[in-house]
């Protein structure tokens, strides 16, 4: 009896360690601003894929706002997460849009209980197969950017920790967004986010570029994408913008990537 406590005690005190160790690398990552081959694009991407991994959640997708307040989708996990927040882009209502314009963290442990004040968002979050929403501020000091959202298959709050976490690490990649090396320079918190937005839109029209030219469907675009950018030791975003400027050959990137 005395053994098998004890065996318990040491895989609980493994996996706590382990997780101390993926929390110590997520926030290193978020910022490593200066890394090789940096851009936003990597930024929010490990944003979401840390907090998946971290935390008690199936899904998670952040948004930021353009220069008049426009939410954009930066990156997502799931692609139903992914429109999720185009819904609520639409909309212009729910939990995320909330959030964002209150700077204030907001959770829906059922969305049941909303289907009357959102119908079609709860609507394709039960056909999506989403149960309950959080969501919190992506921010710099007091200043709201964007909205970090987090879904789950279940109903209820999120663990106790988690969202001062989720909050943590959204303020992380906020920070690490101003600390971003830019060519030419920009020292505006504003000047940054658009770049970066101009960034994401640039990478979809690629995407969609790769996809017609190639007959794939468009999350297999942007595979082939990052898996080139991955073999050149460049960035995302110079890789799409060197597609959509025509420095870059279509056939380029699948002659790449073959066999990947």
């Amino acid at each position: 009896m005395s053994e098998h406590v004890n065996t318990q005690h040491d895989s609980a005190r493994e996996a706590s360690m382990n997780r101390e160790r993926k929390l110590a690398t997520a926030f290193v990552d978020l910022a490593d601003t200066y890394a090789p081959g940096f851009d936003p694009l990597s930024l929010f991407h490990r944003l979401v894929h840390s907090c998946r991994e971290l935390l008690d959640v199936d899904a998670a997708a952040v948004m930021i706002a353009d220069a008049r307040g426009a939410l954009r989708t930066m990156a997502a996990t799931e692609d139903e997460a992914a429109f999720i927040e185009l819904m609520q882009m639409q909309t212009g209502k729910g939990p995320c849009m909330d959030c964002y314009r209150t700077g204030r963290a907001r959770g829906v442990p059922d969305i049941a209980s909303e289907r009357d004040r959102w119908p079609e968002l709860i609507a394709a979050m039960s056909e999506s197969g989403y149960g309950s929403l959080h969501t919190v501020p992506v921010r710099l000091r007091d200043r709201t950017l964007g909205a970090l959202t987090l879904l789950n298959a279940r109903t209820g709050d999120l663990p106790d920790g988690d969202a001062d976490l989720a909050q943590a690490l959204a303020d992380s990649a906020a920070l690490a967004l101003m600390h971003w090396p830019t060519e030419p320079r920009a020292d505006d918190l504003v000047t940054r986010v658009q770049m970066a937005i101009a960034a994401k839109s640039a990478l979809e029209i690629a995407k969609g570029m790769v996809a017609a030219y190639h007959g794939l469907p468009v999350h297999e675009a942007g595979r082939l994408l990052t898996a080139y950018a991955d073999s050149r030791g460049v960035s995302l975003a110079a890789t799409a913008q060197a597609l959509v400027g025509r420095t870059l050959e279509l056939t380029a990137v699948l002659e790449e990537t073959a066999g990947q």
